[in-house]
């Protein structure tokens, strides 16, 4: 009997499939981070917070660093990391929220965080962990957010921060209180830039701001996710007794002002209420 020789038929796009990339390949978004970091005479803790970013094994990361023109040792600091960091400025500035504001205005990714010098990623794959949040060919969320835990300066676990992020988060969850750490809401840069910080604010225009930006969120109906994970270490220090007071008490006008006099008066009170039974 004579022998048939058939010819296998490849898939048409088999060449398409040789060259994809690695991340073609898992079919996965990689949305590109802008990490902004304020410093002002900050030697004492900010060589932890540029190691933490530039350790990342997520690469698509820039990382902009904002100085208020220090007199200390901070910007001999940021010198040795030159190479790594993607964006450097250093010249006076208005206080703490123009600096953010300036970083904002720099920054090219799909998503903006804030990283207090001090603080620092609990892992070297935390923003790979953000990253995975994303899902494949879905408008990506207003706000990826997670956990936080309180670190002493030594980068040793003290405590879960005592406001959680709640499963689902909306612009009243702030209602209760700043349930998700400002250094854990990472913002759609777009949208970020749409809604600048409120330099009429001293000490909350980090409230203020998460706030907006979720307001702005919910009128585009835009989703916003928890990651379900801790994705930063918060250094553990405190204000002074003075600048505390006066950081509650413009918190107060903060929520008053976005939910309504008389409602915030009366989730203060139950604020007090809670603290005594804690007790």
């Amino acid at each position: 009997p004579s022998l048939t020789i058939r010819r296998a038929r490849l898939p048409k796009n088999i060449l398409t499939c040789i060259i994809k990339s690695p991340e073609e390949m898992h079919n996965h978004p990689t949305p590109k981070f802008s990490i902004i970091t304020v410093t002002y005479h900050a030697e004492a803790v900010l060589e932890d917070t540029i190691q933490s970013v530039i350790s990342q094994t997520y690469h698509h990361v820039e990382y902009i660093l904002v100085d208020g023109a220090s007199k200390d040792g901070t910007l001999s600091i940021i010198d040795r990391y030159r190479d790594r960091i993607t964006r450097i400025v250093s010249e006076p500035d208005k206080g703490l929220y123009d600096a953010m504001n300036k970083g904002i205005q720099r920054a090219t990714g799909q998503y903006v965080l804030f990283l207090n010098a001090g603080d620092t990623f609990p892992s070297a794959d935390t923003l790979e962990l953000v990253a995975e949040s994303v899902g494949e060919g879905e408008e990506p969320p207003a706000v990826l957010y997670g956990d936080t835990d309180v670190v002493d300066d030594e980068g040793r676990f003290l405590r879960h921060r005592r406001l959680s992020p709640p499963r689902r988060l909306t612009w009243r969850s702030f209602m209760k209180g700043m349930l998700v750490c400002h250094q854990a809401f990472y913002a759609r840069t777009d949208l970020a830039k749409a809604t600048p910080y409120d330099l009429h604010y001293r000490f909350s225009a980090d409230v203020d701001w998460c706030i907006r930006i979720m307001r702005l969120a919910r009128r585009r109906r835009l989703p916003m996710r928890n990651v379900g994970a801790v994705v930063v270490n918060f250094l553990d220090g405190g204000m002074t007794t003075t600048n505390h007071r006066a950081s509650l008490k413009e918190r107060f006008h903060v929520m008053a002002h976005h939910y309504g006099f008389v409602p915030t008066v009366i989730m203060h009170a139950w604020f007090v209420v809670r603290s005594l039974f804690k007790k």
